[in-house]
């Protein structure tokens, strides 16, 4: 229970002594309409500040009730000037008898994954190399230039059309991946650098919405792999993953679709659809109802931009024909990719696992190579994006081994896959969860 002075929202600090509370009181806070957090043993009440949160309201909820420590270091990289949005939100403490860490969470391997963080901040592994992703972006500028050429110099044929497609189809997929980079703040010093870039490259470039990528995006990297939380996960009964999952959806004679055929259904509705169909209105829709107004001006340019660049070829139809296809393909690279890092690892119901155990149980690497790092955008190092989501991706390699120690300390598994294999696994994770829904459904 709470002790003493006011716990409402937006208490401040004061020389008295704070209110102390125990891990039960505050739990008991993990509402959609009453939301309290614990940082470094500090409570915070984020009801209503949870609304105004950059990052969204949802992602910040999905803390409600637990230690957030890990997380919030995770995310920020200006911490002084985050903590001064949070000394209103405060209203007190853990009681000196209550253990740093929430629900039974590892505390060793908490403090273990802290030192190898600071061991990270030492070697300098959070500070960019701009000159890489200047780099990054003129090849993407190159690539753009020389499709428009082929098409410019060979002219509309079927030959031109399809080399120029592809070319186009690798800047998307690229531009992709950078604006990745600055939308997890991993580049510029000042966050506010990496939003002004990041609407520019996820606008200008790609036709899409910073601000839906972030809503969206962060949930995922906080819940990895949790059913409610994480976006990722949410199938829309197209398909069951995990193994919880297919059982519960079996016993409960779900079958909205042929579970048991998923793998085979996977490559008519899965990789074709997610970015031409599903994103494509989720960003539209994300800009109009929230009133993104210079997201979407930055959207409409890059469209502008492709056709005028294209009419005069194809005409009007034939841009939007040629647009469609690179969206096709484009889908088909971003599911691959993203998905072998993460759907035949666990997928379940919220465990409230510590940091570290909950980024490695839901996330698996790919082996590295200079296509690899560049087909995925270093997306390979999946394990310490998650755990570093605002550390360079040139630097992800480094701190692999440190990473990979502590894994060994404490019986972890780190797992690391050549990339056909990662992307066979796709496929027999989906055939797996499938078997079991068909299991499950047809017993009686």
């Amino acid at each position: 229970m709470g002790k003493g002075g006011n716990q409402g929202e937006g208490a401040t600090e004061r020389e008295a002594p704070m209110p102390t509370f125990s891990w039960e009181e505050i739990q008991k806070h993990n509402l959609r309409t009453d939301r309290w957090l614990v940082i470094d043993r500090k409570v915070y009440n984020i009801t209503k500040w949870s609304r105004r949160h950059p990052g969204g309201f949802r992602v910040i909820g999905h803390y409600a009730g637990e230690d957030a420590t890990d997380v919030f270091f995770a995310f920020h990289r200006n911490l002084d000037f985050v903590r001064k949005f949070m000394k209103p939100l405060l209203i007190g403490e853990l009681a000196p008898e209550e253990p740093s860490q929430d629900h039974s969470k590892n505390s060793q391997i908490t403090e273990d994954f802290r030192a190898l963080r600071k061991t990270a901040e030492q070697m300098n592994l959070f500070k960019a190399n701009h000159l890489f992703f200047l780099l990054l972006l003129a090849h993407i500028f190159v690539m753009e230039t020389i499709a428009w050429f082929t098409v410019f110099y060979f002219g509309n044929g079927w030959i031109p059309t399809i080399i120029a497609a592809f070319i186009l189809t690798a800047s998307q997929a690229q531009a992709g991946w950078l604006q990745h980079d600055f939308g997890h703040l991993s580049v510029y010093k000042k966050s506010t650098w990496n939003h002004i870039v990041h609407k520019f490259t996820i606008g200008h470039l790609k036709g899409a919405s910073a601000n839906w990528w972030n809503h969206r995006h962060f949930q995922h990297h906080a819940k990895p792999n949790i059913f409610q939380k994480d976006p990722d996960v949410n199938m829309l009964h197209l398909f069951v993953l995990g193994e919880r999952q297919p059982v519960e959806y079996g016993q409960k004679k779900l079958k909205y679709l042929p579970y048991n055929h998923q793998h085979e259904y996977f490559y008519l509705i899965g990789p074709p659809l997610l970015i031409p169909i599903y994103f494509q209105y989720q960003i539209i829709m994300s800009m109009i109802v929230h009133k993104n107004w210079v997201d979407l001006a930055l959207a409409v340019s890059y469209y502008a931009r492709f056709f005028i660049s294209y009419i005069p070829f194809y005409g009007f139809l034939g841009a939007i024909l040629f647009l469609s296809f690179i969206r096709f393909l484009e889908s088909h690279w971003f599911v691959w990719v993203t998905q072998m890092s993460h759907i035949a690892m666990d997928i379940d119901n919220e465990a409230y696992r510590d940091w570290f155990s909950s980024q490695l149980l839901a996330t698996c690497n790919v082996e590295q190579s200079f296509f690899n790092d560049w087909f995925s955008g270093h997306l390979n190092f999946q394990i310490e994006h998650h755990l570093f989501p605002t550390m360079p991706r040139h630097n992800l390699h480094k701190v692999a081994p440190l990473v990979r120690s502590l894994c060994t300390k404490h019986g972890i598994e780190y797992q690391e896959k050549p990339l056909l294999q990662a992307l066979q696994d796709i496929i027999r994770s989906l055939k797996k969860s499938g078997q079991l829904w068909l299991d499950a459904y047809l017993h009686k």
